[in-house]
């Protein structure tokens, strides 16, 4: 089974024994939760236009391992024609489900594991790439969903993992056994792990030699002995479960969500092993991520401001405004703020290059550039959706008001904008801009555009690395006839 349904993958997590936590309280069935489902059938989009004809160039690839057709999130890039149909893909998902549909992060680790472990292989004569190899065969054999790990809780950030005062702040190996490793500490920020079949851990940053315990990058199942995950909250999220809140909820069918997951001493069995203690290439593995990664927002962060922006144009039509020059060039703003998203992603893509195992690796400069323009233009555009909606986005009465038998006809009333559209198509199309702009599902956009991918700060310092200055002062010197 190269590809699954979107059936088979609910089917098959339903098979899998989560041990989840949300408001104190463990959760027995997650795949039909309110708050969950929704984050789940983002994922199940992945699968389903997998099985559509018009997306099959997209959204499916040929495995350069079995020369099977597998779904492009398991795929390991070929050429630069794969980056760029990988970013094409993830703006057609964001279109389709305005959310986070959460299989970039495992891709981005495949990609990244790929080529770090043979470069491992080929300074010390290990075997991690060989294992690597027969992990991805598994996971498209399967079109298993990956969550990729990599941040820590950190702890104190003055000071490395080894030397914490806690020394689980970072997620280090506890004890080594012949048959492998048992490991113990936390991942932050986890997106979509309770709609993922495994679990794919790495280090959060470069480790010097002290560190060896913490530069351990594994794979386990995520209903693993020893693993809790306790979901993390989101602005509103409780809306998903109340009746009748249908209208409320903004984007209903789906969603995004985080959590914190925990180690608490896992056993990892040898051949899931693909860094062990090889601190000098810690750093590699983050930095092609953190690359692959932000190359991933060029795509998802601009098909989610796709329908922002359509959101926006809709409100505008729905208020009467449609014609104002001020909205017109808003909406203009808007467009050229995403399409320069978009262009940063695309042109890191076509750059990319050939890594010595075979897979191919973005241009780093330009995927760290397409980032910290994604820390900054989704808050102006949702600035401006926020300004062409009106405060009515943020004061409007709940569904419940609108159906109640003894004020509905109030709000039906004086809610209305163009006689043409009706109150509650208005309401919807500003309850989906509240949705986007203020937090329900901060994790599809607002939020998660600053810290995804790491925070800003984080993109800058890898710009001065690739920035290559002395080159261009080289280049200045030629002009100015300086010798």
């Amino acid at each position: 089974m190269a590809l699954m349904t979107g059936e088979q993958y609910v089917e098959s997590l339903r098979k899998l024994n989560l041990k989840v936590y949300m408001f104190g309280e463990i959760i027995e069935n997650v795949v039909d939760h309110p708050i969950l489902r929704p984050s789940m059938n983002s994922v199940k989009m992945t699968y389903d236009l997998a099985q559509m004809e018009e997306y099959e160039d997209l959204m499916t690839a040929t495995s350069h391992l079995t020369g099977e057709k597998v779904n492009r999130f398991t795929n390991i890039h070929q050429n630069t024609s794969d980056l760029v149909k990988k970013v094409k893909m993830q703006r057609l998902l964001g279109q389709k489900t305005a959310a986070c549909f959460q299989r970039c992060v495992g891709m981005d680790a495949f990609n990244s594991e790929y080529s770090t472990t043979y470069e491992i292989d080929k300074a010390y004569g290990t075997n991690y790439h060989e294992r690597f190899k027969k992990f991805i065969e598994h996971v498209q054999k399967n079109d298993l969903t990956i969550d990729g790990a990599m941040t820590d809780p950190k702890g104190d950030r003055g000071l490395s993992p080894s030397k914490q005062a806690d020394p689980d702040l970072y997620l280090r190996v506890v004890e080594r056994r012949e048959d492998g490793v048992v490991v113990r500490g936390a991942k932050a920020h986890q997106t979509g792990i309770t709609n993922s079949h495994e679990i794919l851990v790495m280090p959060t940053i470069a480790m010097r030699p002290e560190d060896k315990d913490y530069a351990i990058s594994f794979v386990v199942p995520t209903d693993a002995e020893g693993i809790t995950i306790i979901m993390g909250r989101q602005s509103c999220d409780t809306r998903k479960s109340e009746n009748g809140a249908d209208l409320d909820v903004g984007n209903y069918n789906f969603g995004g969500q985080e959590a914190l997951v925990v180690f608490d001493d896992v056993f990892v069995p040898n051949e899931k092993i693909f860094l062990n203690g090889e601190t000098e290439f810690a750093g590699m593995l983050v930095e092609r991520f953190a690359g692959y990664h932000r190359q991933s927002y060029g795509g998802c962060k601009v098909g989610v401001g796709d329908v922002l922006i359509g959101a926006a144009a809709l409100a505008a039509d729905y208020n009467g405004a449609a014609k104002a020059t001020h909205i017109k060039d808003k909406l203009i703003e808007m467009t050229h703020l995403n399409e320069t998203l978009y262009a940063c992603g695309i042109a890191c893509s076509a750059e990319g290059h050939k890594t010595e195992s075979g897979n191919y690796l973005i241009d780093l400069l330009l995927a760290n550039v397409c980032k910290q323009n994604v820390t900054r233009f989704p808050y102006e555009i949702v600035r401006l959706a926020e300004d062409i909606a009106g405060g009515l986005m943020v004061t409007m009465p709940s569904e419940k008001d609108f159906r109640s038998e003894e004020v509905g006809h109030y709000v039906e009333k004086y809610l209305r904008g163009v006689e043409k559209v009706s109150t509650e198509n208005r309401m919807r199309v500003l309850r989906l801009i509240e949705n986007l702009a203020l937090g329900t599902a901060a994790v599809g956009y607002r939020t998660e555009s600053m810290h995804g991918a790491g925070s800003p700060q984080a993109q800058r310092v890898m710009i001065a690395r690739q920035g290559n200055l002395a080159h261009k002062k080289k280049l200045a010197k030629a002009i100015a006839r300086v010798k």
